[in-house]
This record gives structure tokens, C-alpha cells and sequence, in this order.
């Protein structure tokens, strides 16, 4: 059972200026409606341990971003994100259609997460080339699907576990159950199934990944990117750092990640206290409510004690 304080309570004005700024990074060229159709349920069950931990912005933010960062240290899924996006001249359409990709995933209608993930299954049929280094790769290469797979649940878990509250044993379990369904549609039919299988996948690709300066691009677009409104932008940065963090230390290692992109004492203060702040904030836009709403749910369903 997660453990749920008391909820933020914000005055009116304030909560609808947040709430419409997270509507905003969510919704890229068209608005998904998450409370339609009525009582149809998601590809994961409203009780589950994804849909508390997705719930969380900062911690969703932060767990992205690792992702992303293991993924790019595996050539060929790198330079087929890197020269099949629009990320170098598009950062936050990119970063929002992704976000919004992971929603739909776990909060989504059914029919509307198995539509939107064969789109994206469409559309990677077509991803295919050589890295630098000259290894061919396609994006719907089931290895690389495996490892991207993996590398989110990592990424996500390990982000809620170090800066909103540590997931038990059973609950990182649960995780790993929940996300098969999606996997499967997505074609990452041997993704790990369990911590063991993480674990040895995680050994296994010690001999692939390799540091690139595409990996420090990428920080830095994420960097100067408007993301967050510009008096908060500075944050950003600690936000990245938080990321890197909870890589494995051979990976920060390997990466070339040293001691720039570590946290000190305050920011990881900092960090916890939004991780956790954002935990108990219920915006009446966000995904997660409208999807209780889809399901005769009360707003605050995911956030009661």
C-alpha cells in the first residue's frame, strides 16, 4: 500500500494556472480526451501501482529523462531517435508528444491506448539506418524495443523510489505485471518480467553502451529548453541532475556523467520536497483525474490516505 499524505490545497487562481500549464505539456498538436468513453477501462487497472506512480510530474519528468539516457548510450537506439526526430530543432513538441505517448499508455481508454501504440508501431516500421560507428539498425528491432521497454520501467520506478517514497519489494513486482500488456503491443515481447531479468539484461548491455557527445547534446537541450515557465527555468537543470543520479554508477561512469551532473545536499532537498509536493496535488486537467472521472471515480481517488 503506497503512503499518501494530506492533500495541497492551492487557492483557486493558483491551482488553475498550474493545472492549464500541465494541460498545456501534455497536449502537443491535438488534445487527448482521457474521460472518454465512458467507464471503458485502461490497458492498467485504476488500483495499481502504475497509475499512482505515473500520477507524479516531477518524478515522470525525472524518470524520462534516465531513460532516455541509457537509451542513448545503446548506438543504435540512439542515432535512430537522434536522426529520425525532430528533437534537435522541435525539443518540446518532441518531449510533449512523449509524454503524452506515456499517459495514454497506462491511463488511456483501452481502445484508445492500443490505437495510439499501432500508430507509433506504424511509424517505427519505416525508422531504419546505420549508426555512426556503421552497425545497421530498425526501430522495431525486438531487442531494441526490449531495452527501451526497460529502460522506461527503470527509469520511472527508480525516479518515485529515490524522491517521493520507497517502493516495496511487491510493488516493484506489480510494476513490472502492469507493464507487459503495453509491452506486448508495443513488440517488446522478451522485456524483463521481473528485477532478476532487469538485473542480467542490465549486465548484459555493459558490453553495448558507449559514450556519445549526443548524450551531452541532449542535456543541454533539455536544459535550455522552455519547459518549465522562465523564472523557473534554472530548476531544470537540477532536474536533469536528479536524473542522471539515479543511473547505475557504471553507467554515469561509462557515459562520462562525473561530478558536474551530481546533486549537492540542497538540491536533493529541493528535489525530494517537489517529488513529494507533486504527489499530493490534484489538478482537475491532469490525466489521471479525468481518467477517474472515465471511470466513475472520484477526483482525488489516487491521492486519499
Amino acid at each position: 500500500m503506497l503512503d499518501n499524505s494530506t492533500l495541497i490545497t492551492l487557492p483557486g487562481p493558483l491551482r488553475h494556472r498550474i493545472d492549464s500549464f500541465a494541460r498545456s505539456l501534455l497536449q502537443p498538436v491535438q488534445a487527448f480526451d482521457f474521460a472518454t468513453p465512458p467507464f471503458e477501462p485502461a490497458l492498467v487497472p485504476p488500483e495499481s501501482v502504475s497509475w499512482r506512480i505515473f500520477k507524479n510530474p516531477a518524478s515522470v519528468f525525472i524518470g524520462g529523462v534516465a531513460a532516455v539516457l541509457l537509451e542513448f548510450g545503446e548506438p543504435r537506439v540512439r542515432d535512430g531517435v537522434w536522426q529520425h526526430s525532430s528533437f534537435r530543432t522541435d525539443p518540446l513538441t518532441r518531449l510533449q508528444r512523449t509524454g503524452l505517448a506515456a499517459m495514454v499508455t497506462v491511463y488511456g481508454a483501452r481502445s484508445k491506448a492500443e490505437a495510439m501504440i499501432a500508430g507509433v508501431v506504424r511509424r517505427h516500421e519505416r525508422v531504419s539506418g546505420h549508426t555512426h560507428e556503421g552497425e545497421p539498425y530498425h526501430a522495431n528491432d525486438p531487442v531494441l524495443l526490449d531495452w527501451v521497454q526497460a529502460t522506461a520501467g527503470f527509469g520511472f520506478t527508480e525516479a518515485y523510489h529515490a524522491y517521493v517514497r520507497p517502493l516495496t519489494g511487491d510493488e516493484r513486482g506489480s510494476l513490472f505485471v502492469e507493464s507487459a500488456p503495453a509491452a506486448r503491443l508495443y513488440g517488446a515481447v522478451g522485456a524483463p518480467s521481473s528485477q532478476q531479468e532487469l538485473d542480467a539484461l542490465f549486465e548484459t548491455m555493459k558490453a553495448r553502451l558507449v559514450p556519445s557527445p549526443i548524450v551531452f547534446e541532449f542535456l543541454e537541450i533539455m536544459k535550455r529548453a522552455p519547459i518549465l515557465p522562465a523564472p523557473a527555468r534554472p530548476a531544470q537543470k537540477v532536474l536533469l541532475k536528479a536524473a542522471v543520479e539515479i543511473l547505475p554508477s557504471w553507467v554515469r561512469e561509462r557515459l562520462g556523467l562525473q561530478d558536474r551532473w551530481k546533486l549537492n545536499p540542497v538540491e536533493r532537498a529541493f528535489i525530494r520536497a517537489m517529488a513529494r509536493a507533486s504527489d499530493r496535488l490534484v489538478l482537475p486537467s491532469s490525466p489521471v483525474v479525468q481518467s477517474c472521472r472515465r471511470l466513475g471515480l472520484p477526483d482525488d481517488y489516487l491521492y486519499r490516505g
